[in-house]
Parts: structure tokens; sequence; C-alpha cells
């Protein structure tokens, strides 16, 4: 079984053969959890891809409201990626070196938006460094490209949407997150978070998708472990986790896999659970 979709992942070896090409643009869209103390923009401009441009996810967002990272406009979009030097026109290749996968969060926003010549590194920079390929410390200068927002709103939910989503159970909802915090056993990151899960959701841990070099899994494998997960491959999904980061790489592994109706909810879990009008779950699932 190969990918349904392999353009969207590409190889370290394809982009240091293919990093000069004139339609290439490399993005570092690392971030981290809060409680690691890390600045990823300090650690970009130490050490990057040559060539590649920073991309801020808690900047490129909607700053107005309280939830971190949450979807910004498409005016606002396209105003920073514009300035990044990311536009019509532009194949996209995104890389991180977190932890929780922050590449694929740039990855559906750029989707979002319109944009579909966008890929992510395999491995990212973890294995880029681990395989002795050039890095860089010399900052970009991009040059401004135009970016034409085209929203896509099929892959995207809201609050309400997932709220609906209870009475129907058109779309299963798949959690990103450990199985602890899934099941309101382990502390929320977030002080002050309820603990659980939306009721009804499966749970599929969003590192569970990757082999021990940080690879993405085979397409058998990578397969295999939504079914494990209790997802039925014919019918919508909608993706969750903590603030609406991890559950971009299930929606990736699911878009790998060729499922077309995927979508992701934004506010996720952060969301669910400070509106102490919704219900939630815990414990083991029945």
């Amino acid at each position: 079984m190969a990918y349904a979709n392999p353009t969207s992942l590409v190889s370290t070896e394809w982009l240091q053969q293919n990093m000069s090409a004139p339609d290439i643009r490399i993005v570092d869209a690392s971030w981290y959890m809060p409680a690691e103390n890390r600045d990823p923009k300090a650690e970009f401009a130490e050490s990057h891809i040559e060539g590649a441009v920073f991309f801020d996810i808690d900047d490129i967002a909607d700053t107005d409201i309280p939830l971190p990272h949450m979807v910004p406009s498409p005016e606002k979009f396209s105003s920073r990626v514009r300035k990044l030097g990311l536009g019509d026109g532009s194949r996209i290749i995104i890389y991180d070196k977190s932890g929780v996968r922050s590449a694929a969060r740039a990855w559906w926003l750029f989707k979002l938006f319109g944009h579909d010549d966008v890929a992510i590194l395999d491995g990212g920079m973890q294995k880029w460094l681990d395989e002795g390929r050039p890095v860089s410390d010399m900052p970009s200068k991009p040059t401004e490209r135009h970016f034409t927002a085209r929203m896509n709103n099929m892959i995207l939910r809201e609050k309400a949407q997932v709220r609906r989503n209870l009475e129907t159970n058109k779309e299963q909802v798949l959690d990103a997150r450990s199985q602890g915090r899934y099941e309101g056993t382990a502390p929320e990151p977030r002080e002050g978070l309820r603990g659980g899960r939306i009721p009804g959701s499966l749970n599929l841990p969003f590192d569970q998708l990757f082999k021990t070099d940080g690879t993405l899994l085979a397409a058998n494998d990578l397969k295999k472990a939504y079914l494990e997960a209790g997802i039925d491959m014919n019918k919508p999904v909608i993706t969750s986790c903590g603030s609406g980061v991890t559950a971009c790489v299930l929606a990736f592994g699911l878009h790998m896999l060729g499922h077309r109706f995927v979508s992701v909810y934004d506010g996720s879990w952060t969301e669910w659970a400070l509106d102490e009008q919704l219900p939630i779950s815990t414990g083991k699932k029945k």
C-alpha cells in the first residue's frame, strides 16, 4: 500500500537536492508547549535550514481572542505569509524541531486558506541534523509575494458544530492527546482546565503515527493505527487535541491515506473544557 498523497511528504534527501529550485520555499514552523520554556524564534535565529523563514503560529493567528493560536482572518494570514515570501506559485516545504509536530499545523493552515502545493519534511529538523545536512544562522531576506487566500471551511470545525455533532453523530471525533489526558487521569498542561474528553470521541495519540526515527509510518501501518483507534475510514472525521496543533497531525495522517472528509476542531479541548455548559466524559471508553 502506498500513500494516497505522496507529494505532501518530502524526504530530507529530496529537499537538499531541490532546495535551490526557484519555486521552493522552506518554512520553519517550530512551536513548543508553554511548560518547555523554549523560544522557537530565537532557536531559529541560531540555526535553521538555509533559506528558511520562520512561521510563528502564535502570531499568524487570531490574537483578539483568549484561546491560543486560533485561525486568523484570511486578510491577516495573507498579509503575514506574503511578507515571508510565501505566495501563489510557491511550493512550500514545512519542517519543525518540536516534539508536537507543529509543522502539521502550518501545513493545515495553508490548506485552509487554499494553498495546496504544500508539504511536510519527513523527520523534520532532527532527521536533517542527524544526517549531518547543512544549517545556517544567516537571516533570510524574503521577497514579498502575493498570496491569494481562498478559505476552505470544509476542513474547519468550530465549537457549535462539534456540539451539534453530539446529537447527529455524523462525524467521528478523534482526539490526538495522550491516553491519560483523554481519560482525565493525567493533568492538563493548562492550569485550571477540566480533564476528560468530548463525549463519544475516540483516541489516537499523535506520536503513534511516527517511527522511532521521527518519520511517518508506512501507509499500511498508518492505516492500521487509525483502524485500531476505532476509525471508520468511510465516515467523516473531526480531529481534536489540546489547542489545535496536534489535531493537525492526525488530519495530515488521514490526508496521506486519502481520506477526503477530515476537519480540525480549531478550539479543541481548551475551548471545550473552558465552557462549563458543555458535557465531558472521563475514564476508559466503554
